[in-house]
């Protein structure tokens, strides 16, 4: 379900296994009280959120106090965000910006549009995985809703078993993973950084990358963007 990655007196970092939702739904564990009762039985707050199918780092913080301070963080953007996606489609470019205003689609669904009134952002590297299958880089600068799912399927690279977006995929789950975290809290910086450690992420070509050009995100080359 979770693995504990780091503990603060503030905060809790974990890495959320795929298929675990963040907030009890149906018959669904209510993952912060798992954490919360690993940890020392006091209560969590939840201060951003990945979806069911996604992987990786979240911050819990350990008082309201310290939630408040990571939602300031969030909302003005300064906590560094990074995930790793795979899709076995060929995109329409290979690196750069992805940006426009998102809106809802059928059932669950949201699509990208070509307005920017309130656009989301992403940026991206890329880079050739196994044979057929494409590894990206994605800095989300915003926080929008499936924003990086809807973002890669419209440049023609949805990310494989991804059952929204990517019905006809037939996978052992959705890969998309929070890779990286980095933010300041209370005068020190923290960055974390976590490899997944099951089905495609764990192949020779794509270990190489992450402990290879990719394992400081943080250091690439991307462009400055002023986000609206």
């Amino acid at each position: 379900m979770f693995e504990i990655v780091y503990t603060h007196q503030d905060f809790i970092i974990i890495n959320k296994f795929s298929g675990v939702s963040v907030h009890k739904d149906d018959s669904d564990i209510a993952l912060v009280s798992e954490v919360s009762k690993r940890v020392d039985g006091k209560p969590l707050f939840l201060v951003h959120r990945l979806d069911k199918m996604t992987s990786g780092l979240l911050i819990l913080a350990r008082s309201s106090e310290a939630a408040a301070k990571f939602g300031s963080l969030f909302e003005n953007h300064l906590v560094q965000k990074f995930y790793l996606a795979l899709s076995d489609k060929k995109p329409r470019k290979k690196q750069g910006l992805i940006s426009g205003d998102m809106a809802r689609s059928r059932r669950s669904a949201w699509k990208l549009l070509p307005s920017d009134k309130n656009p989301a952002f992403t940026q991206f590297f890329s880079r050739s995985a196994s044979p057929g299958e494409r590894l990206f880089l994605c800095k989300p600068l915003t926080g929008k809703t499936h924003q990086i799912r809807v973002s890669l399927k419209s440049i023609g690279a949805p990310i494989i078993g991804d059952p929204i977006y990517n019905s006809q995929s037939q996978s052992d789950r959705g890969y998309l993973h929070a890779y990286c975290l980095s933010f300041e809290f209370e005068g020190e910086n923290f960055s974390f950084r976590y490899i997944p450690q099951d089905g495609r992420w764990q192949s020779v070509e794509i270990l190489k990358i992450l402990e290879g050009e990719w394992v400081n995100p943080e250091a690439l080359n991307w462009p400055v963007v002023f986000v609206k």
